[in-house]
């Protein structure tokens, strides 16, 4: 007899922009996310007997998530998304988790004749902030992260000592160029409530900042020996900064620019040290992982 071993549902892909008007400053500040809410519980009936009495609706969900955007702060995203999350198992007592991801798209404030704009916004990326928040009875587990931030240095990486054998054609090289789209993750330790979340939630975006500043200094400063050493580096700083942080973890895709040989044009000189004109490639490409527990 088969039997259902998990599920989860809900509504994804909800779009919230929200607006915080300063009526003494005229200063406004806005927030465009993008949230996906799934939920677990006593449910397996509508899956196993057509049984829709256990089912909230994925309209009724998507209509929650705005209701708590207007209800609750949404900055930093941890706490709304715990609010939000909260919300589905005081209500319905056969829910038994909330699964809830934020992806908060980046709008940066313009600078107009050197004075920051009070309600224009500019996008200068594709990178996201991202938080997921696991909530149950038994408390709340934050994830927080980057995505999508990309990254390029056009010297101080290298590659070489690595495994040769017969499927080898890799060349070493003491100095390449070194590019990455970064997604980055922290997990933090268990909140046993949504006040916990709330008492100190500045720590969430220091962190993020925090994170920021040592993705992109570490990259930039490291003599990168491979995209392995480099990436443990910032794991462990995060570690170090973040007395709350469980575990760390980095995905970097290592995006490759190779050198053309334009040799059979008059002579031209255009590898090794001579090298100033590349071919970005778009794939394949390495991808790099890990996690870093304290």
């Amino acid at each position: 007899m088969p039997s259902l071993a998990s599920a989860r549902y809900g509504k994804d892909n909800v779009r919230v922009y929200k607006v915080h008007k300063d009526a003494e400053t005229g200063v406004q500040t806005v927030t465009e996310m993008t949230v996906c809410c799934l939920l677990e519980g006593e449910i397996e009936t509508s899956y196993t007997q057509a049984d829709n009495s256990v089912v909230v609706a994925t309209d009724s969900i998507k209509n929650t998530i705005y209701i708590k955007a207007k209800e609750h702060p949404v900055n930093p995203p941890e706490v709304y998304a715990s609010h939000l999350g909260q919300h589905f198992l005081d209500k319905y007592a056969h829910i038994s988790a909330a699964n809830i991801k934020v992806i908060v798209h980046r709008w940066t404030r313009m600078n107009i004749d050197g004075k920051p704009h009070p309600h224009s916004f500019f996008r200068d990326g594709q990178e996201t902030r991202n938080v997921e928040a696991r909530v149950t009875r038994e408390g709340i587990v934050l994830k927080s992260g980057i995505a999508d931030l990309t990254v390029l240095k056009s010297t101080g990486s290298a590659f070489h000592g690595f495994v040769r054998d017969e499927y080898t054609t890799l060349a070493e090289t003491w100095d390449r160029i070194l590019s990455t789209d970064v997604d980055s993750t922290w997990t933090w330790k268990l909140f046993p409530t949504v006040a916990a979340v709330e008492e100190g939630a500045e720590r969430f975006n220091r962190a993020w900042e925090t994170a920021r500043n040592i993705t992109m200094k570490v990259f930039a400063e490291d003599n990168s020996a491979s995209v392995q050493a480099t990436m443990y580096k910032m794991c462990e700083q995060i570690l170090a900064a973040e007395s709350e942080v469980e575990l760390t973890s980095y995905s970097l895709p290592n995006k490759h620019y190779f050198e053309i040989d334009l040799s059979w044009h008059k002579g031209i000189k255009n590898t090794g040290k001579d090298a100033e004109v590349y071919a970005p490639q778009g794939g394949p490409n390495g991808l790099i992982k890990c996690e870093v527990r304290r």
